[in-house]
């Protein structure tokens, strides 16, 4: 009569239940059943046969044992009971993940074939519970955040003023386990080989490295394409973003056409997605002051004029204010032992790796141990947590001046959501030693890198920059102090700038500049007091809301300058939300969201955008307002239908033309009908 796959008890074994009920969805390792219904019940001296399709019509074709057999292979047993056979199928936890299709066959005595079933397709994933998949993680609540949650902190602001953004993964999301595999089938190397590309997927090195070239669109048919100059209008601001299900839906929709635009937290986010759904426990992770290393030396080389221009030509080094990748946790047996455990991907496009824009597994225990041999990309990531800033005066003559040296700046308060709720975890001790350290001075030997040094002894000026807590849309202070700590009164030239920077170091435009001729007394110390003014930076403020400050001080009487750098991030506004109603799956909810515009200034062309896992069914909400003006509030109420209970968060954003990645939430218990009176 046909095959029951047994969705519902088989996908709550196999916690896959939140995926979808009517499809079969199960992980490799692990038994599940099928039912195959009968108009009689089967003779006796008849067999049963199995047969699984892997990929396309020429893929894999794997024969399932009718009897028990090693753990490295397919098998069935079979329990027959009247007009029905109960099949418990065992698969192995190295085989790979993929959309299968099963098919029964009825077998003579003789082994003829005297009837089959009409194939049933099911999904297999990596499965982090079975203590023989490579992905296995023996402990359940990470499990419970790093595979389950579809909710999670994306960390943002700089080292001394973290932020943290709500980004809705929803990786269980209708039809999102479609278009994981769809992107893995969409690479080149499924492109140019399928057989061995699906044969490769038993593999989470090889998958999890395959979704880091495939998130950016820079090489291939990838999901995002990446863009920092600030003009979006042809597609969507990455600010805009708040969560992976939109991106992907869209992508698909368009026939795996790259999706406009994303930057490092947008490909994190997409990444992780894609890799919890696929079974591999998976992590957001921030890095502040992340160096973007060019050349490859391990230092950050900044050069300036002596106007403090920047003289940098062709591709700068950089200091990212942060920057986000991911975590994968996996045995590596393809390096030698010691680095299993979390692998660090990072899929925002910045180097080429074996040609392609695609950076890790790279083994954390090998950034922390500056093992930067090991595979894949561990000098890159090493550099990104530990270069050096090295400050350089060039002159007319083309001759170059190191100025200062600062080997303490770049990879701070590296950062994730902890598993125990909405907080920061710090994890910087995973990726280095203590700064300053004897093991930290070992470990950049053994790097290969050459240990830089500021000639000459200190000198007797030091140079500050403080500031207060900067609002967008008000003005604000930034003292500068040079502090004399010699026993002369010392002359020197001091020149501050202000400028509107992105997160990745990008020079939007500068705000102010000052140059002041000073005398600082002896054990004393002067105070340069600059007023930024909204109406100097509001113009040229990029979406990030970032300026950085840079003074640059000379003694007339010594040779060497010091120079100091600030980020200083404008704090946001944010968005009120409240949701009115009970909280039952498929029961009308109202949201009520107010904004009041913090700029003496109107804004235009505003969007409130709506979304969240198990709550807007397969599309975000949009709510378009005309102007608003200073000081101004703004009422909007939205209502959806919650589709899945659980505990579940509702993201809205804002953004205008003047004003961008204004967020909100609200967190709600959602219940299912069934358990309601």
């Amino acid at each position: 009569m046909g095959m029951d796959l047994r969705c519902q008890v088989n996908n709550h074994a196999h916690r896959t239940g939140e995926m979808d009920l009517e499809r079969l969805l199960v992980r490799r390792g692990q038994s599940f059943s099928l039912a195959l219904q009968c108009f009689t019940p089967l003779p006796p001296n008849h067999k049963l046969a199995m047969i699984l399709h892997l990929g396309k019509e020429s893929g894999v074709v794997v024969k399932v044992l009718d009897a028990r057999a090693g753990s490295d292979k397919w098998w069935f047993r079979q329990q027959r009971a009247q007009n029905e056979v109960l099949l418990t199928v065992h698969s192995p936890a190295d085989t790979p993940v993929g959309i299968y299709s099963v098919t029964l066959l009825l077998l003579s005595p003789d082994g003829h074939i005297l009837e089959q079933t009409t194939p049933e397709t099911f999904y297999l994933l990596f499965n982090p519970w079975c203590k023989a998949d490579s992905v296995y993680l023996p402990d359940e609540e990470l499990l419970e955040e790093y595979i389950l949650n579809e909710n999670g902190l994306l960390y943002q602001g700089s080292w001394d003023q973290i932020s943290s953004l709500p980004w809705n993964f929803g990786q269980f999301e209708q039809d999102v386990v479609d278009i994981c595999f769809e992107i893995l089938n969409n690479s080149p190397a499924a492109l140019k080989n399928p057989e061995i590309d699906t044969a490769n997927r038993a593999d989470p090195v090889y998958v999890s490295r395959t979704i880091t070239a495939m998130v950016n669109a820079n090489d291939d048919r990838g999901v995002v394409l990446g863009r920092w100059d600030g003009k979006y209008d042809d597609g969507v601001s990455p600010t805009r973003w708040t969560g992976s299900v939109a991106i992907l839906r869209r992508w698909r929709e368009a026939g795996a056409q790259r999706v406009r635009y994303g930057q490092c937290w947008v490909f994190s986010g997409v990444a992780c997605t894609v890799l919890r759904c696929l079974g591999i426990p998976t992590r957001p992770v921030t890095n502040y002051s992340s160096a973007h290393d060019t050349d490859g030396n391990l230092n950050v080389d900044y050069l300036y004029d002596e106007q403090l221009e920047s003289v940098s030509e062709g591709r700068k080094d950089m200091i990212w204010n942060y920057h986000c990748w991911v975590e994968s946790w996996m045995d590596r047996e393809d390096l030698p032992k010691g680095y299993d455990g979390w692998q660090a991907l990072d899929p925002t496009p910045q180097e080429r790796s074996d040609g392609v824009y695609c950076c890790g597994p790279c083994p954390v225990k090998a950034v922390r141990d500056g093992d930067v041999g090991m595979k894949y990309d561990a000098a890159f990531v090493f550099s990104e947590v530990n270069a050096d800033l090295v400050t350089w005066i060039v002159y007319p003559d083309g001759q170059r001046s190191q100025v200062s040296l600062n080997q303490k700046t770049v990879g701070r308060n590296i950062s994730t959501k902890s598993v125990y709720g909405d907080y920061r975890e710090d994890i910087t001790k995973h990726y280095k030693y203590p700064e300053g350290s004897v093991k930290e001075r070992e470990v950049y030997e053994k790097a290969g890198r050459r240990i830089t040094q500021l000639n000459g002894a200190p000198g007797q000026l030091e140079l500050k920059i403080k500031h207060a807590q900067a609002i967008l849309g008000t003005d604000f202070d930034v003292i500068v102090e040079v502090h004399n700590v010699g026993g002369e009164d010392t002359p020197a030239q001091l020149t501050v700038t202000s400028n509107a920077v992105t997160y990745n170091s990008l020079h939007r435009g500068e705000c102010q500049r000052r140059t002041a001729s000073l005398t600082v007394p002896a054990q004393k110390a002067h105070k340069e007091v600059m007023r930024l003014r909204y109406d100097h930076y509001g113009a040229c403020v990029s979406e990030h809301n970032l300026i950085r400050v840079t003074a640059l001080l000379q003694a007339s009487s010594q040779p060497d300058v010091i120079l100091q750098e600030v980020n200083i991030p404008l704090s946001m506004p944010q968005l009120h939300v409240k949701v009115v109603g009970d909280a039952v799956v498929s029961r009308k909810l109202i949201a009520h969201i107010s904004f009041t515009n913090p700029l003496p200034i109107t804004l235009r062309g505003g969007m409130f955008t709506v979304e969240g896992a198990g709550l807007t069914c397969s599309s975000t909400y949009q709510h378009i307002v005309a102007n608003i003006g200073p000081g101004e509030d703004v009422k909007v109420k939205l209502s959806f239908k919650p589709t899945r209970a659980g505990l579940r968060k509702l993201m809205v954003d804002f953004d205008a033309d003047r004003l961008r990645d204004v967020k909100g939430i609200a967190t709600l218990i959602v219940r299912d009908r069934l358990t309601v009176n």
